[in-house]
C-alpha cells in the first residue's frame, strides 16, 4: 500500500481536475488545481522521469493559487509526441504551444529538467510575466559532486537503449535502480518522509511511455542546463535552490544567478535536489513573497 502523502490533509482542501489538451499533433494529459477565479496561475513543469504528482507537495501550500500541470510529453499519463525526437527544441515547443492552449499569461515555473524545458521556452519567447525555477541545472550534470553518479547513470541508460526490447525495459524500471537513485537525492532524516519520498518514485519514476524517449529525455538533461537560456530571459526570475544539491552545488547557482538580468536567489539549507518533497513549505513560502501574494493562503 502506497505511504499518505504528509502534505494530504493540506491538498485535500485543493479542488483538482483533469484535462487534456492537442499539442504539437498528440495529446497533453493536464491537471488544475485551486479555483478557476483565483488571481493568480502557475504553469509548473516536472523533473526527469518525474510526472505532475511531485510538485503537488509545493502546490498544497498554496491553495490560493490557480496551478497548471502537464505531465511531460512520454511521462506519466501524456504520451510522445509524433514524429518528434524528445531534445530540448521539441520540448521547449510543446511548452511554449501548451502555454498558449490552456494557460496564456501564467506564470512558468520549473523544477530540475523542468528548469531547462522553462527557461529555453522562456528565452525562446514564451510570454509570461515572470518565471520560477526550483532546483534549478546551473551546471553541466557531468561537473557536479556527484559527476561519477552521473557518468554511471549515462552508461545506465545506454545499456537500456542497446539491450533487446523487454531486457532493456525491464533494466531501465528495475525497482532496485530506482531505489538507488532515490536514496542519492534524499537529505532528510525523518522515516516517514524518506519513506514517502521512496514510495512517490517507486510508483512514478517508471511512468515513461518507453525507452527511446526516456533515452532521448535523459540525454538532454545531462547536455543542457539553464546558463545558455539565462541571458535571454528578461523577465524576473527566482532561482529557488537547496544548499546541498548534489545535481548542481549552490556555488553554481549563485554565479547562475548572475547570468539573468534581473534574478533573485533564494537558498534553501538542510535539503538537497528533493525541495519539492522535502521543503515544499519553504519553496512555496518564497514563490508567494516573489508574486507579491499575501500570507493568507499559505498554509
Amino acid at each position: 500500500m502506497p505511504n499518505v502523502s504528509p502534505y494530504e490533509p493540506l491538498l485535500a482542501r485543493i479542488p483538482v481536475r483533469r484535462h487534456e489538451a492537442d499539442v504539437l499533433g498528440g495529446t497533453t494529459v493536464y491537471w488544475v488545481y485551486g479555483r478557476d477565479d483565483a488571481a493568480q496561475t502557475l504553469l509548473a513543469v516536472h523533473g526527469f522521469r518525474g510526472e505532475h504528482h511531485g510538485l503537488e507537495p509545493v502546490v498544497a501550500h498554496l491553495d490560493d493559487v490557480r496551478v497548471v500541470m502537464p505531465d511531460l510529453p512520454g511521462f506519466g499519463e501524456t504520451p510522445p509526441i509524433p514524429g518528434r525526437a524528445h531534445d530540448l527544441d521539441t520540448y521547449a515547443d510543446w511548452l511554449t504551444a501548451f502555454s498558449a492552449a490552456v494557460a496564456p499569461g501564467a506564470v512558468v515555473v520549473g523544477h530540475s529538467f523542468g528548469s531547462i524545458v522553462a527557461a529555453a521556452a522562456v528565452a525562446g519567447g514564451l510570454p509570461t510575466p515572470r518565471l520560477i525555477l526550483i532546483n534549478p541545472i546551473g551546471a553541466p550534470a557531468l561537473e557536479g559532486p556527484r559527476g561519477i553518479f552521473t557518468r554511471l547513470a549515462v552508461g545506465y541508460y545506454a545499456v537500456g537503449a542497446r539491450l533487446p526490447g523487454r531486457l532493456g525495459e525491464a533494466l531501465l524500471r528495475n525497482r532496485m535502480i530506482v531505489r538507488v537513485m532515490s536514496l542519492a537525492m534524499v537529505k532528510t532524516r525523518d522515516r516517514a518522509l524518506r519513506r514517502f519520498v521512496h514510495d512517490q518514485h517507486d510508483t512514478y519514476f517508471s511512468s515513461f511511455a518507453d525507452r527511446d524517449v526516456l533515452r532521448d529525455a535523459f540525454v538532454t538533461s545531462v547536455s543542457n542546463d539553464v546558463r545558455a537560456s539565462a541571458p535571454r530571459i528578461s523577465q524576473p526570475t527566482l532561482l529557488i535552490a537547496a544548499v546541498q544539491d548534489d545535481i548542481t552545488p549552490i556555488e553554481a547557482e549563485r554565479r547562475l544567478r548572475e547570468l539573468f538580468p534581473a534574478a533573485e536567489l533564494v537558498e534553501i539549507d538542510g535539503v538537497g535536489h528533493l525541495i519539492h518533497y522535502e521543503k515544499p513549505r519553504e519553496a512555496a513560502a518564497s514563490i508567494r513573497r516573489f508574486l507579491g501574494l499575501s500570507d493568507d493562503g499559505m498554509r
